[in-house]
């Protein structure tokens, strides 16, 4: 799912986008999803976002003379496992646009969407950051280290390290693929302590004796796991991408892949944590590794996709009907799944048997030709699928 740096660089691109644009009318939400409607309606109006940590407040502004009178109106976003903005042109709105901000005539009409294919995504009219989230980990990087250290009695530090990390009242902005890219770089196993890890940078002092450069110098050489949580995301935040760079296509991907070392690339090992969570790493798991875990290797991206696939996603209708009408096909009918990835060596499952189980769960192949997702929404959501938060 996305995570901080996919929320910050959704906020530079609408900041960059809707500069010099301005909209008009109301706020348009799909009939098919359950957030709120937006009470806001303008004849004119600019709009500005902010992101902070896994959270992004979009900022409604009246411009003066616009009518009704309207006050500013701040929308809260959370963009779940798929949420992302695009700014299209308003009679080719996209699929799954499920919230749709307008330009104002007479420039060629525009609209902003939220677009979320899996409807996890949440905003909030109120304008209020979620309470209980810390400080982000990009933006406020001193009160986020201040506010770990000084609570490393709470016992959510009694967890393995690489669950610690999920927990955003202390890492907001931290995910799936953050946790195990800043574990491998410091060779921490994941199901170590998080206290017995922490609690040692409470003691980590440089020389006195260093000059300022010295030890700037030695922090950027050898930076400990929160300078991490601070550096890690940066470095994605700069590579761009991720949906919303001039490529919209699989390249956009290309360098967000390469970028990475530890998660789900080939000969990495995987274990599942207490929530369900995949957390990929390299050699020793940890004390807390959970009793019966076997670890796994990461063979190859079609492995992984079907995997995951098969753990965490939620059949949805459109997928139930398509099983109904797969299991009622003639067994001689061959079966051939979409995209150039995917497993080539899918059968079409059988009729079941009287009294046998129903209800066998579809197979990767299934899910993906049932769907309407193309090949860069389909790795999209692969790559920043994980994190309960």
């Amino acid at each position: 799912m996305p995570e901080g740096p996919e929320l910050h660089l959704a906020s530079h691109f609408v900041n960059e986008i809707c500069k010099g644009l301005v909209f008009g009318g109301c706020v348009e939400k799909s009939s098919v999803s359950r957030n709120p409607e937006v009470p806001f309606e303008s004849s004119a109006y600019h709009i500005s976002a902010l992101a902070r940590g896994k959270e992004l407040r979009l900022t409604l502004s009246p411009l003066p003379g616009s009518h009704p009178p309207q006050k500013p109106l701040s929308l809260v976003f959370r963009f779940g496992m798929s949420g992302s903005f695009q700014l299209v042109p308003a009679e080719a709105l996209p699929r799954h646009a499920h919230l749709r901000f307008y330009t104002a005539p007479p420039a060629p009409r525009l609209a902003l969407c939220f677009v979320d294919i899996r409807r996890f995504g949440h905003w909030d009219p109120g304008g209020e950051w979620q309470p209980g989230r810390g400080p982000c980990v990009l933006l406020e990087y001193e009160r986020f280290r201040e506010n770990v250290l000084r609570n490393l009695s709470d016992k959510a530090f009694d967890r393995p390290i690489c669950e610690a990390l999920l927990d955003q009242r202390f890492f907001n902005g931290i995910g799936n693929y953050l946790r195990a890219e800043i574990l491998y770089r410091l060779k921490i196993p994941p199901f170590e302590k998080a206290r017995t890890v922490l609690e040692a940078l409470q003691q980590c002092r440089l020389s006195p004796e260093l000059t300022l450069s010295q030890k700037v110098k030695a922090k950027l050489q050898n930076p400990d796991l929160l300078e991490l949580c601070h550096l890690v995301p940066k470095e994605v935040v700069q590579l761009g991408g991720k949906g919303y760079g001039p490529e919209r296509g699989e390249e956009d991907f290309a360098a967000f892949r390469a970028w990475l070392r530890c998660y789900a690339v080939p000969g990495m090992s995987s274990l599942r944590d207490r929530h369900g969570r995949t957390i990929w790493f390299q050699g020793d798991p940890g004390p807390l590794a959970p009793k019966g875990g076997r670890s796994r290797k990461k063979k190859s991206q079609e492995t992984q996709l079907e995997a995951e696939d098969r753990k965490e996603d939620p059949p949805s209708k459109s997928i139930s009907r398509t099983q109904r009408a797969r299991k009622h096909c003639p067994k001689n009918v061959p079966q051939q799944s979409e995209g150039a990835s995917l497993p080539q060596n899918l059968e079409t499952p059988a009729v079941p048997e009287k009294g046998k189980r129903r209800g066998r769960r579809a197979s990767t192949g299934e899910l993906f030709a049932a769907s309407s997702l193309s090949w860069e929404e389909r790795a999209r959501e692969w790559l920043i699928r994980e994190d309960g938060r």
